[in-house]
């Protein structure tokens, strides 16, 4: 009851007229970054950031995570419309979406897919609504020792649930080295300056993710040299009303894609995983399942009610622990630490007022964002037609204002460009970026909690087998981190046994 009663707080809050406008603004320019390939939800983000600066951190932390709404909900667009993904996620959407349009439904597909992704957001913030409370104050009770468990698991992870391992581990580990730039969290000496005095303060989070997300992507965009064909769409009451009433008979898909998205969402698989992994069971259990990939509206619902599932579920763990569980809480958790509030159990103790009125505002912002894409989906695809050599200067100038910004130095331009190259080779080589963002953002941190640990046990390791809490945490993570060599042995030796058996036979 005391939630609930903080919750309508927080819509008390949110329900201010210049937050709606800020709502209105965050969902409008995240479908606008949505549509653009090249750009994207940690993209817009990190390039609006500096421009939240002068506002409440309350308004703030709403216009953006309006954006990342936004974004979302964009991605099927594009997918749908000109079978081009605008986010990672939209890729699944693209297999049924687009023979949908081909045969001339796809105001039927783009109404289907807000829908469940509508449906799936609003499972995500009822999760967060509920369940972040009760595990902001479990973890009331941590000391360093837990924090540095939860935090090895979260890096475990990635490790343990990525394609590729080492391309992970090496990305973390250029993270973990610009984090520790500057000055000693613990000791105070410096660290990796070289004598500049610039370096003082460190590598501005924010640098690093506008050069390796927006800078980087526009090179990778401009190199492949986008051209944009489409199909048209319009979206009536007619349209929408007949749509809905088909979406009852697919019940069972949106709340086993709800599931799989927070699931996904919480542990971080990420939205695109989630997108795939609803796909996927959604063909298995349809009966239609051998029809999926020729226009099924069922392979649209699917993959969009999970990825918005897992996109807002990744909220959960930031908010509730301070560890974010997608690229975009990693940017989103920066930009909290800039605004002076520290992410995690005691936000929600000494910032109520901000926590709830962000928490109120998803529900809100939501409705909103529902009403708008289905209202303006010809002119928001319509921005495709505009050639991408006229936006992508346009989007370089915003990230140079984002990053000057910062700390009003031409030096963080430079070290924007910098990072906007190595964010292309990583790209190109195929390396994953939201580990690299996650150790920036989590890097002095996870340090500082494994030497405050070290200290506080006279650097004895079996303090993080102290208690049954870390113990678990603690063996949770090692499994996540050595996962993918038990599963290489694994399949190793069932296929040693498979040659031992025909040899057999043989």
């Amino acid at each position: 009851m005391e939630d609930l009663g903080s919750l309508f707080h927080g819509f008390a809050v949110a329900l201010t007229w210049y937050n709606i406008g800020m709502m209105a603004v965050g969902i409008i320019l995240g479908i606008i970054v949505g549509v653009l390939p090249g750009l994207g939800g940690p993209n817009g983000v990190a390039i609006l950031l500096p421009l939240t600066f002068t506002m409440s951190p309350t308004s703030a932390i709403i216009m953006l995570s309006c954006l990342y709404w936004g974004t979302l909900f964009a991605g099927a667009i594009t997918s749908i419309l000109f079978n081009i993904p605008g986010e990672t996620h939209s890729v699944a959407t693209t297999f049924d979406g687009y023979p949908l349009a081909h045969q001339g439904r796809a105001g039927e597909a783009l109404t289907s897919a807000f829908t469940g992704s509508f449906i799936g957001a609003f499972v995500g913030v009822l999760l967060i609504t509920f369940l972040a409370p009760l595990v902001a104050k479990f973890a009331l009770e941590f000391g360093p020792p837990e924090f540095f468990a939860v935090y090895l698991l979260t890096f475990s992870s990635f490790i343990g649930t990525g394609k590729d391992p080492f391309k992970t581990i090496i990305a973390m580990m250029l993270g973990f080295g610009l984090a520790a730039i500057g000055m000693d969290a613990v000791s105070g000496e410096l660290r990796m300056t070289f004598g500049w005095s610039e370096l003082l303060r460190g590598v501005a989070f924010l640098i690093v993710v506008i050069g390796l997300f927006g800078l980087g992507e526009i090179l990778v965009s401009m190199e492949e040299g986008l051209a944009f064909e489409g199909k048209s769409a319009k979206i009536n009451m007619k349209v929408v009303l007949q749509t809905w009433k088909k979406l009852p008979k697919y019940w069972l898909t949106l709340i086993r894609s709800s599931i799989i998205g927070c699931w996904m969402g919480i542990t971080p698989g990420g939205a695109t995983a989630a997108s795939f992994m609803g796909y996927g069971v959604a063909k298995r259990f349809s009966k239609n399942g051998d029809k999926f990939g020729t226009g099924e509206l069922e392979g649209v619902i699917a993959p969009e009610t999970a990825a918005h599932a897992a996109g807002t579920a990744a909220l959960l763990p930031m908010l509730a622990l301070g560890i974010p569980g997608s690229a975009t809480a990693a940017v989103l958790l920066g930009g909290l630490m800039i605004w002076g509030l520290q992410p995690g159990p005691l936000l929600f103790v000494e910032q109520k007022d901000f926590v709830w009125g962000l928490i109120a505002s998803m529900y809100l912002s939501n409705i909103a964002g529902l009403i708008i894409v289905l209202s303006t989906v010809p002119l928001f695809a319509a921005i495709l037609r505009i050639p991408f050599s006229i936006i992508a200067p346009i989007i370089i100038v915003v990230c140079a204002i984002g990053a000057y910004t910062v700390h009003s130095a031409m030096l963080d331009i430079w070290f924007m460009v910098a990072f906007g190259i190595v964010g292309y080779f990583l790209k190109k080589l195929d390396y994953p970026l939201a580990p690299l963002v996650l150790s920036v953002v989590l890097g002095r941190r996870t340090e500082t909690s494994f030497r405050q640990a070290m200290l506080g046990s006279k650097g004895a390791l079996d303090v993080f087998w102290s208690n049954a809490l870390v113990g678990t945490i603690t063996t949770l993570a090692l499994i996540m981190l050595f996962w993918p060599v038990v599963s290489f042995a694994w399949s190793k030796l069932g296929q040693m046994r498979a040659h031992a058996i025909a040899a057999k036979r043989a």
